[in-house]
């Protein structure tokens, strides 16, 4: 399985944040995961509450644990409330199935890492989180792998 590259995930991260800056939103923390679900970037704005940490990894989390975006993964918790509920238990480091949480794809395809994104509000989280994977070069699944 390949990973995602420290510089690359120092872009990711860094062009989240500035794409977060550009729209305004209010103050995020980004986290990068790997494949393993290893931080390989985190950072947080001025301003942004304790628990944004423990959401933000969450959301990458989930996305890498289920193979697939945390968009998904609040559609299929609607769907299936009792399974989501269970999965919150067994998953290590949790799932947080909300809009922010994507996944990185490289050019071949493989499921490289993740992204997730708290501050502001879910779609918004996605849209810093999708801009970043994309300034370096790198695919975002947000739904469905």
């Amino acid at each position: 399985m390949a990973d995602i590259g420290l510089d690359a995930a120092e872009i990711v991260g860094k062009a989240a944040l500035a794409h977060a800056r550009e729209l305004k939103l209010l103050p995020i923390l980004v986290v990068v995961l790997d494949g393993r679900a290893t931080v390989k970037f985190a950072a947080a704005e001025d301003g942004t509450s304790t628990g944004r940490f423990a959401v933000a990894f969450a959301k990458a989390n989930g996305a890498l644990a289920m193979g697939m975006g945390s968009r998904a993964l609040a559609q299929r918790a609607r769907d299936l409330p009792v399974f989501f509920t269970s999965l919150s238990g067994i998953i290590p480091g949790g799932l947080m199935p909300g809009p922010g949480g994507v996944l990185i794809r490289n050019a071949s395809g493989e499921v490289i890492g993740a992204v997730g994104i708290s501050g502001d509000i879910g779609d918004n989280d996605e849209r810093a989180a999708i801009a970043g994977i994309e300034q370096a070069g790198l695919v975002a699944v947000p739904g469905e792998a």
